[in-house]
């Protein structure tokens, strides 16, 4: 009988030789590890979509980044049925951005292959093929029927034109509706809209999620006295300088008052910390205020699998608490 080692090292040949066979398969072949979160994708699928082999991040965030954004949503459900179970295959064609920016069709078959003991996903394994060519073979026999085409064209062209203005207000609206008017970051609303994503993206992909919220210690004071509108610039630069010390993907919303939330995206617990007392070093060298210091209360929680958003927020909300009656200028969880 093999010993532990023996094994291991088996599985790794048997990983090798396993990739070393997809490098030679023209289809774009993937092998999503959910434990570990990695992706390995055969030299086709980078080729297909104009890529050099192994060029871009092994993450699911690459396939995401891909897809384009008015399939992504039908793409997500379709996805999330199979590996839950709710449907029994996964098979799906929509587009995929290549590397000088156009779109191609795709069909994209995956199978899952293993199991972890609590049902969710260990392993999936899939390909995408390229069915660019025949979608437009389909739409050039369908533009055969050009006299219909002709009765219709200035109309549709009006059509059009109307639509993308419709769509254009619909944006700048959803963006008024969910930013904040004085800092420009999330409001609440549009906060809880990206927690409830994330939080499912944790879920699906199996991915840490943490939650920062964090309040400006003794701001009526403030207020009262330097006045309410130094205290606007403070919470302004406060944004600002944030800003420029998290990731892009990292999202910052004003939660109310002087009162902020981070959402930590791929961000164990501990990590959440380092970001957190590196936010609360920044109001050191960079006051918010220059006549005295300001200081940040800070709660933070991360994520547990089939947590909804009310109780990861609810959980960093108690943690701040903590911190503010327990002296101040503290980070709890």
């Amino acid at each position: 009988m093999l010993g532990e080692s023996q094994e291991i090292s088996l599985q790794e040949v048997d990983e090798k030789a396993l990739h070393a066979i997809l490098e030679v398969i023209s289809d774009g072949v993937w092998d999503w590890n959910a434990n570990t979160g990695f992706v390995y994708r055969n030299p086709g699928w980078y080729t297909m979509l104009g890529y050099s082999p192994h060029t871009l991040g092994n993450t699911v965030f690459t396939w995401e980044g891909v897809i384009h954004p008015e399939d992504l949503e039908r793409v997500m459900t379709h996805f999330d049925a199979y590996i839950n179970g709710l449907s029994d295959h996964y098979c799906i064609e929509y587009r995929c951005r290549t590397q000088s920016g156009d779109y191609i069709w795709i069909e994209d078959r995956g199978r899952i292959v293993a199991r972890n003991g609590d049902g969710s996903v260990a392993r999936m394994i899939g390909a995408h093929r390229d069915i660019h060519a025949r979608k437009l073979l389909l739409e050039r026999l369908e533009s055969r029927n050009v006299s219909l085409e002709r009765l219709v064209e200035e109309r549709t062209a009006e059509l059009i034109q109307l639509n993308a203005e419709l769509k254009s207000q619909v944006e700048l609206n959803r963006q008024l509706a969910e930013t904040d008017c004085l800092t420009q970051a999330f409001n609440r609303h549009g906060m809880e809209k990206a927690l409830k994503r994330e939080c499912e993206r944790a879920k699906r992909f199996n991915h840490p999620l943490s939650l920062v919220i964090m309040d400006v210690d003794d701001f009526k004071a403030i207020n009262d006295r330097y006045g309410h509108a130094a205290g606007d610039r403070a919470l302004v630069q406060l944004v600002a300088l944030v800003r420029l010390h998290v990731r892009e993907i990292d999202l910052i919303a004003r939660w109310g008052g002087d009162e902020f939330m981070i959402i930590l995206p791929s961000t164990p617990l501990h990590s959440a910390r380092v970001v957190a007392e590196k936010i609360q070093e920044l109001m050191l060298y960079h006051p918010l205020i220059e006549e005295e210091p300001v200081t940040l209360s800070v709660g933070l929680a991360e994520y547990r699998r089939h947590d909804t958003p009310q109780e990861l927020t609810v959980r960093a909300d108690r943690a701040l608490y903590r911190a503010k009656s327990s002296g101040k200028n503290l980070i709890c969880h």
